[in-house]
């Protein structure tokens, strides 16, 4: 045990609690038809709290950065993580579809935004000096696990019981995971006397830190950073990232299945499948991240999930479980890979300090694409009523997003290291 350093307890700790904070949020792909039916309330109403939800935790994320810095690392844990809390206790009361946008869309918005946006990032930066790439592959991942192990099992619930029975099981989950929190989490590797994983000798240009407000943190940095190019590619591509994620499939996945004669356990079981091979695909896309030019590896990423979004409908419309097997391992290989190489590009250009502020902003984007998805895909259906022009459109979209990350050149990323580190 003594060659094991703290780096990986806290790996794993964040591991966990980024697992319970994406059931969570994830867990309203399995709530829109429960909902439908428990309240009468209109489809597309719900996918806008739900929207409301995914804009909201995207935008935090830089805030949440700053925040960081100042009120450190574990205190941040609980009191997001107890947002959470109190916010899936809530719903278990909610009878209004005001009371859903509230707590969906700005309580569990809220909580979920540090574990969904920068915990990663921030704990590879702060924890670990080597394997960094490998470390947010692994803490990007488990977001998908979450679903991986739970989402089948919420749907069974729903489909023995009830939606509230499912609401119960994850507040248990939460409390279990705010008290895991309290007793073992710490904010820096000085806590329990060490340096980060794989530094020999302390660097003293770790020790400047910011000491301002948060806020004036969070936009100062945002107007740096917008005034470099490979920004805007970055926040381009990750909007479209999120756009064909969290914001299409992991809210509207299941219920498109349901429109196809699946049951929801049967779409929940795949989105779950999809899991298995993210975990794999997201680590391993960190473990490469660390070895290949990052700009062909998010190439290849958004090509790929580009024509797996497009084969969706024809795999649904075939009625084969084979075929949307076959799209859950090539989606689920390739849902979150797109982080490790986003935040490597992110720390080469603006620096470690600020890196982890400016992937906030970028994940903003990334949520904003979310939000589109959730809300339009629900508008779309109820022009349609059919999700495929959705699932389509993502997928085109998909394939100019690996147009955008090729724009930047692998040269200017080497200039602008140098002259981060300059400053």
């Amino acid at each position: 045990m003594r060659r094991i350093h703290y780096s990986w307890f806290i790996l794993v700790i964040t591991f966990f609690s980024i697992i319970v904070a994406g059931i969570v949020r994830s867990s309203s792909g399995v709530l829109i038809v429960p909902l439908e039916e428990a309240f009468g309330w209109d489809r597309s109403l719900i996918s806008i709290a739900f929207a409301m939800n995914l804009l909201l935790y995207g935008i935090s994320g830089p805030f949440m950065a700053a925040l960081l810095e100042e009120i450190g690392l574990k205190k941040m844990m609980v009191l997001a993580m107890t947002t959470l809390l109190i916010g899936v206790f809530l719903t278990l009361f909610m009878k209004e579809p005001w009371q859903l946008m509230i707590i969906w869309g700005v309580i569990i918005g809220l909580g979920s935004g540090l574990f969904l946006t920068i915990l990663s990032p921030y704990v590879a930066n702060h924890w670990f000096e080597k394997r960094r790439g490998l470390a947010v592959g692994i803490l990007t991942a488990s977001t998908a696990t979450g679903q991986l192990i739970l989402l089948p099992l919420l749907a069974m619930i729903i489909d023995a019981y009830s939606w509230k029975w499912a609401i119960g099981f994850i507040l248990i989950l939460s409390f279990i995971m705010v008290v895991i929190i309290l007793l073992f989490m710490k904010n820096s590797p000085k806590d329990v006397g060490l340096l980060p994983y794989g530094l020999d000798k302390e660097s003293p240009v770790k020790e400047l830190v910011q000491r301002k407000n948060p806020i004036l943190i969070a936009f100062r940095t945002l107007f740096e950073a917008v005034k470099v190019k490979e920004f805007w590619l970055l926040a381009g591509s990750f909007f479209i990232c999120g756009l064909s994620t969290s914001g299409l499939i992991g809210t509207h996945f299941i219920s498109y299945c349901i429109g196809f004669g699946f049951t929801a356990v049967t779409a929940a079981s795949m989105l779950s499948f999809m899991g298995i091979f993210d975990l794999i695909g997201t680590t391993l896309s960190g473990w490469l991240s660390d070895r290949f030019d990052n700009r062909w590896l998010l190439f290849w990423y958004y090509s790929l999930r580009g024509a797996s979004l497009v084969f969706l409908p024809f795999a649904l419309n075939d009625g084969s479980i084979t075929l949307l097997i076959i799209f859950s391992v090539f989606y689920g290989l390739d849902w979150i890979a797109t982080v490790p190489p986003t935040v490597n590009i992110s720390r080469q250009i603006f620096g470690i300090e600020k890196s982890v502020v400016v992937y906030g902003w970028i994940f903003a984007a990334h949520q904003l694409g979310s939000a589109v998805a959730a809300g339009g895909a629900g508008i779309i259906y109820n022009l349609f009523t059919s999700y495929t022009w959705a699932f389509v459109l993502a997928g085109m979209f998909c394939l100019l997003a690996s147009l955008f990350v090729m724009v930047i050149k692998k040269q200017e990323i080497k200039v602008d290291v140098s002259q981060t580190y300059k400053a």
